[in-house]
């Protein structure tokens, strides 16, 4: 394959090739390799300003005339992007043109090389999907069965488990230096602790070749601005180990979501040392563990007002100026959280793909549902009812409004409390980030029906009402 993209010109190998290619060859192989340069040179020079889905003032571009044709083969003045090689056509013995499906779409599939595509789209494109070679060279997986494997890897992704090797860790450039059999030993302690007891929401992985490196993702627990969401950490076991305590890094995105987790990727922690403390806080050889400061993070750092993290602030936990600081900054975590799940399903850590395309899918819809309810004004964090319990609200309020003043009407539940005083930024913010993770998690195949139905009810009656 040449730098333009197009399959390199195979000569014959056998004596029976002699009349196919008499037939398959329009021009003599001079002229035609300058012709070849000519349409490669224009085709790079295209594809550089190419970008998928947008419109340029002028979507051709002119063919200057080649410099040698021949009456066989002649070019028109314009040519499409993604026309194939005349080389490439083939006759059968009959000189009836013979199309091949598989080098079409191969060669298709070779003009997107160079382009940025948006998530997803190669699932919808049938020359960009993964083949499957099992079952022959021309057969593509369907929507149904890239579902399927999905569910199936995630349903079977382990909690902990052994890697090869790390080529993405943070601390992958970095070699540990000399070690000994006690340092081992002590590693493949915590590893055993690790496999017996992590939490069903922290997965880890850890490296063969490199017994230094550990990755950890921990999802954010239910009732906190972290819900949902999937946040990984990298650490690595120091020769001094266990010593000294690991260090850990937290894959931000340039976000800073709490005041532990800085955006350089710090992990501010006592339990690290990157923190005073005192006493059960700091690190202790005979009886820290890896376990424990993944689940100090989770329990400590990912709590549900993370405002409080700050110290000194806690001293303004029991006043409403403190409450309502407390407020913004979960709104603003929130918003934090959503652009690092979009940052994951775009971008998944090495070894935790099929576990960030199956939460997704699992949890999208929840996930979407509680974008919505906090944009009508509930607190983040807060219960979002079930799909359920809205529906026999709203015909408990169409009974009660038929009824009218009947003594026989049941009486209303107290509505819960509205957030009072939110930036107005906060719904418009929302409603950006929910537009973006509503066609990710339909990519990964979540259920998102209920969502797409109300956004084309909604442009459709936005639609007639322009009219």
């Amino acid at each position: 394959m040449d730098a333009a993209g197009y399959p390199k010109m195979q000569g014959g190998g056998a004596s029976s090739s002699s009349s196919s290619s008499a037939s398959c060859r329009a021009a003599d192989a001079a002229v035609w390799d300058a012709v070849q340069q000519q349409k490669r040179q224009r085709c790079q020079g295209s594809s550089s300003n190419d970008q998928v889905g947008l419109s340029t003032e002028n979507n051709s571009f002119q063919a200057p005339e080649p410099e040698l044709q021949n009456s066989d083969c002649v070019e028109d003045e314009e040519e499409d992007y993604y026309l194939y090689d005349e080389d490439d056509v083939c006759y059968d013995d009959d000189g009836d043109y013979e199309f091949d499906e598989t080098d079409f779409n191969q060669q298709l599939a070779d003009k997107f090389d160079g382009l940025d595509l948006p998530p997803g789209v190669e699932a919808t494109v049938p020359w960009l999907q993964k083949k499957d070679i099992a079952d022959g060279p021309s057969t593509f997986k369907s929507m149904a069965e890239l579902d399927a494997d999905i569910t199936k890897k995630y349903e079977f992704f382990k909690q902990f488990d052994v890697v090869e090797n790390f080529s993405d860790h943070h601390y992958a450039d970095k070699p540990v230096g000399k070690t000994g059999k006690d340092w081992t030993k002590r590693i493949q302690y915590d590893w055993k602790l690790l496999e017996k007891d992590l939490p069903a929401s922290i997965y880890v992985r850890v490296s063969e070749n490199r017994m230094d490196l550990l990755r950890a993702v921990i999802i954010g627990p239910q009732g906190t601005p972290y819900h949902d969401g999937l946040f990984f950490f990298d650490a690595q076991f120091t020769s001094t180990y266990p010593s000294t305590p690991p260090v850990v890094y937290y894959h931000s995105g340039g976000l800073r979501l709490n005041p532990n987790l800085y955006a350089c990727g710090k992990v501010c922690l006592s339990l690290l040392g990157t923190w005073s403390g005192s006493g059960c806080e700091k690190w202790n050889s005979a009886h820290s563990t890896m376990l424990q400061v993944l689940v100090s993070i989770q329990a400590l750092v990912l709590n549900e007002n993370p405002y409080f993290n700050e110290p000194g602030y806690e001293t303004y936990a029991n006043s409403a100026t403190g409450q309502k600081s407390a407020m913004d900054y979960n709104d603003t975590t929130f918003q934090y959280s959503c652009r690092t799940m979009l940052y994951s399903l775009r971008r998944s850590p090495q070894h935790f793909d099929a576990l960030v395309a199956g939460h997704f899918r699992h949890r999208g819809h929840a996930i979407l549902a509680a974008c919505k309810y906090y944009m009508e004004g509930h607190k983040v964090g807060s219960v979002v009812p079930n799909e359920d319990e809205e529906d026999a609200k709203q015909q408990d309020d169409t009974d009660a409004g038929g009824s009218g003043s009947s003594s026989g009407a049941k009486p209303q539940p107290e509505k819960p409390d509205l957030c009072k005083g939110r930036a107005a930024s906060f719904k418009t913010n929302m409603a950006v980030l929910f537009e973006e993770l509503l066609m990710e998690f339909n990519v990964k195949g979540a259920d998102t029906k209920k969502f797409c139905d109300e956004k084309l009810k909604k442009n459709q009656q936005a639609a007639a009402a322009a009219r």
